[in-house]
């Protein structure tokens, strides 16, 4: 080795990483593994190797990450450049040592295992996510789940993330209203968030009643009856109008009710230095009528006239119809429901016949699809004391050990009462009334409250052998008696024994079902039999740390064991079983359970070929309409318990405008979408294995497109006439493909903006205006119109409109009379030939005039001259 490099790695093997002792990276040379850090400054030491042979010189590797990993002349494994985790989590490399190049010790093999670091954030799979939740949504029950990715190590606290909420804008309560479990992201409402939370204001309709806007006017006259201002100019209706439109119509996105932040932590959010990422929740409270008014209590044998209204359910759709069904589906189901959600009980109740109905309640359109999901409704049956205490056994048998101190349990006395449990009507009391010997009467002592029976005294067995009791059960009415017999039995001296210590090994499917007997196993006691030194309990003390396996058995020796888990191959593929039998009652004092109490059983899991499992039960996707061919909607993600490699493909998307990568599952757009073609669509996303495509599992994507502003209003009809003699208004109709807020209420306007002599254009609803002509013209004529039509955010087109001014036959139509369509002329022309014809004659008549004036003044003139020339 270079003694510049020698002097490189002095400092280095003298700096180690968090202030290991350079001895402790010292060791014999010979096979060996060590655990290096990702990411270390480099060169960094690794571990020297101390060989016997004197005349090493040098040392050889060879293996992977030769690039990476070095070793000195003097023997020190070092690397050259940092190990990434994502990139191999272990190396195993060969070392030879040599002298003069001949190897004289070796090879060893190193397997270095790199440890992962925290150099990852997680992230959530979406930027924001949208949610609707309802009132009174039940406190704890999950109505949205956000989920978050780690690419560190999932075996370590690096990749393990902790969610927790930020932020809950608006917040104006003292408590949070929404929760979220820290450990599956799901959102849920707190208590005060059932209690508290509340939807946008509305206007409430009864069943079936009309909910359009004439019946919204309707309603608006009946609390403001002397309105005298037109509904649209009227700035109150106009406010309740608009604020219905957009709580009918509320977009989670665009107007969230809630907006809540959520952080996601790797370390198990447990360090001040764990990485996070955030995302946003937007979230809708939508009114909720659906409320459940139970539980509902009924106390037996009630003396009315039936039926009787007991509940009354409203929907959250007027127009529901309601059914009442019974959960449980017994033959008596005293219930029904009205047309109007009114509940009614139909005959009287026996609570010891039941004590709890279970009432269903649908709400059904009238297609028989839900509208609201099913309600249960609890109704309790009150008790009244009619029933007296009854004893458990007609005589009750106890055993107790001689030689047992005062005070010690002899047995409890069991007795029950039908009448309705925690109430005074099944609270019982306990007394003796006789005892045999009587001279027992004081080695004994019953609790008058539980039923307990005590020793007073130790017992002897060659004294008595046996006692006898009556005991009087009472309620507060009622009581009866009970036998009780006490047996003093011998000590428990014996212990069991299994008819062999190993039950051998048992192979067994991954798929076995629960319930499945593995195997059956003995032991024997040879205590007094049927006594509770005789009895046989097995228990599996040590190889089932998740409780996979049971032992079943009726304590006489036999014991059969269970599977009661599911079996997981990949989770642990053997158990061998430590079973152990045991008595009930403790040992004689000084005797203890000894190996051949003690038995095993092996089980070993054969593997079996398990279908692809999705990370998400529910797919959904909500994009705009115009999102940009190409552009990714989501990644299904999946994988096979196996780690067998899997495809994706996906069915049911008639239109073609998705596509999905068989590798990745990352679905994309391929075409152009449209919201006014289909607005919401599901298709099927599958994935299976590669090698073996019959295992597979299916997952429904359900997509639903957000309308954006991308068509304009357009007229209905672009023609129309009017007759001349009563020219009536005619109605302008327009029609928007987009949905609110992009559509309607239209503004129509003429396209110079100026009012118009001869026209009037008056809006009427949002969809239709009037066009009135102002002043009739001479003759037939045809006009073109240029009519402005804007949506609701001032986005339109100017339109021709073609209006045609005319002569109409009694049945209100235009009129041209087929013989003179070739010849005949118009009002406009025949009035115009007319005017000229009297203009000419006119013309004409001042001519005669004037030259018949100037041949007079000739005249006159000629003879005045000759006049005076005579």
């Amino acid at each position: 080795m270079p003694p510049m490099l020698h002097l490189l790695l002095l400092p280095l093997l003298y700096s180690i990483a968090a202030g290991k002792d350079l001895e402790e990276k010292k060791g014999a040379f010979e096979n060996t593994q060590l655990d290096v850090p990702e990411g270390t400054p480099v060169p960094y030491a690794v571990y020297q190797f101390k060989v016997a042979h004197p005349g090493v010189n040098s040392f050889r590797l060879s293996g992977e990450g030769k690039e990476d990993i070095m070793i000195s002349e003097d023997g020190w494994l070092y690397l050259e450049r940092p190990l990434d985790w994502s990139r191999d989590d272990h190396y195993t490399i060969m070392v030879e040592a040599l002298q003069d190049d001949e190897v004289v010790e070796g090879p060893v093999y190193v397997t270095l295992n790199v440890l992962d670091v925290n150099n990852n954030a997680p992230f959530f799979n979406q930027s924001a996510y949208t949610a609707v939740v309802r009132e009174n949504h039940p406190a704890g029950v999950p109505f949205i789940g956000v989920f978050a990715l780690d690419h560190d190590d999932p075996e370590t606290p690096n990749a393990r993330l902790s969610y927790s909420l930020v932020s809950q804008i608006p917040n104006k309560h003292p408590t949070p209203l929404f929760q979220i479990d820290a450990n599956t992201g799901e959102i849920s409402t707190t208590e005060a968030g059932t209690q508290h939370l509340t939807a946008r204001e509305g206007i409430h309709y009864a069943r079936g009643e009309d909910q359009s806007i004439d019946a919204l006017r309707t309603k608006f006259n009946e609390y403001c009856p002397v309105q005298k201002i037109p509904f649209q100019e009227n700035p109150f209706f106009t406010c309740v109008e608009r604020a219905e439109i957009r709580r009918r119509n509320v977009d989670p996105l665009a107007d969230p009710d809630y907006t809540l932040t959520v952080r996601v932590q790797d370390l198990e959010g447990a360090s001040q230095s764990a990485l996070s990422g955030n995302t946003r929740v937007q979230i809708v409270v939508q009114q909720n009528l659906w409320v459940n008014p139970g539980p509902i209590t009924i106390r037996e044998h009630l003396k009315e006239t039936y039926p009787v209204v007991i509940a009354k359910v409203q929907s959250n759709d007027p127009h529901a119809v309601y059914e009442l069904k019974q959960k449980e589906r017994e033959q008596k189901f005293p219930f029904q429901i009205t047309a109007d959600g009114e509940i009614h009980l139909t005959e009287e109740l026996d609570r010891e016949d039941k004590d709890m109905y279970i009432l269903v309640v649908f709400a059904l359109d009238n297609d028989d699809k839900q509208v609201d999901p099913p309600m249960e409704i609890q109704v309790l049956v009150e008790d009244v004391n009619d029933n007296a205490p009854v004893c458990a056994n007609q005589e009750s048998v106890f055993e107790v050990q001689e030689g047992e101190p005062e005070g010690s349990l002899i047995g409890v006395l069991l007795a029950h009462d039908d009448d309705q449990v925690g109430t005074l009507n099944s609270q019982l009391t306990y007394a003796f009334v006789s005892q045999n010997p009587p001279a027992s009467a004081d080695a004994f002592f019953i609790d008058a409250v539980s039923g307990r029976i005590q020793a007073l005294r130790p017992l002897q067995r060659r004294d008595q052998q046996m006692f006898s009791f009556t005991v009087r059960v009472t309620d507060q009415v009622y009581s009866t008696e009970c036998k009780v017999v006490v047996k003093v039995i011998d000590v428990n001296n014996e212990m069991p024994l299994f008819e062999k210590s190993d039950y051998g090994g048992h192979t067994l499917a991954e798929d076995t079902p629960v319930g499945h007997t593995v195997a059956t196993i003995r032991a024997a006691d040879a205590d007094d039999p049927d006594s509770g030194s005789s009895l046989i309990e097995f228990k599996i003390t040590a190889g089932d740390d998740n409780g996979i396996f049971t032992v079943e058995t009726d304590g006489k020796g036999v014991g059969h064991l269970v599977v009661v888990k599911p079996l997981d191959f990949e989770s642990s593929a053997a158990y061998k079983l430590q079973i152990d039998a045991r008595n009930p009652e403790p040992l004689m004092s000084g005797l203890e359970y000894g190996s051949d109490s003690t038995a095993f059983v092996s089980v070993s899991l054969t593997d079996v070929d398990e279908a692809p499992e999705f990370s998400l039960d529910v797919l959904e996707a909500t994009v705009p309409e115009n999102t940009t061919k190409g552009s990714v909607l989501l990644t299904v993600e999946a994988k096979d318990p196996e780690g067998k490699e899997i495809s994706f493909k996906m069915d049911g998307d008639t239109r073609g405008w998705l596509t999905i990568d068989a590798a990745t599952g990352e679905i994309k757009t391929k075409d152009k979408l449209d919201r006014e073609v289909q607005e919401t669509f599901e298709v099927t996303v599958t994935a299976f294995e590669k090698d073996n495509p019959v295992k597979l599992s299916e997952r429904v994507l359900h997509v639903r497109l957000l309308d954006v502003n991308d068509n304009v209003p357009k007229l209905m009809e672009t023609q129309a006439f009017i007759c001349v003699r009563k020219p009536q208004p005619v109605i302008i109709k327009a029609q928007d493909a987009d949905s609110a807020p992009f559509s309607q209420p239209f503004t129509f306007a003429f396209a110079h903006g100026k009012k118009s002599p001869n026209w009037d254009l008056k809006s009427i609803d949002g969809t239709a205006a009037k066009l009135t002509l102002k002043k009739i013209p001479t003759e037939d004529k045809t006009f073109i119109l240029p009519i402005n039509i804007k949506d609701n955010t001032g986005m339109g087109i100017t339109q021709p409109f073609e209006v045609r001014v005319c002569n109409c036959t009694e049945l209100g139509y235009c009129y041209l009379a087929p013989e003179e369509r070739s010849l005949g002329y118009g009002i406009g022309p025949t009035i115009g030939i007319l005017g000229g014809i009297i203009g000419f004659c006119i013309i004409v008549f001042v001519i005669v005039i004037k030259r018949a004036n100037k041949r007079s003044e000739k005249m006159t003139t000629e003879g005045e001259e000759r006049a005076a020339i005579m």
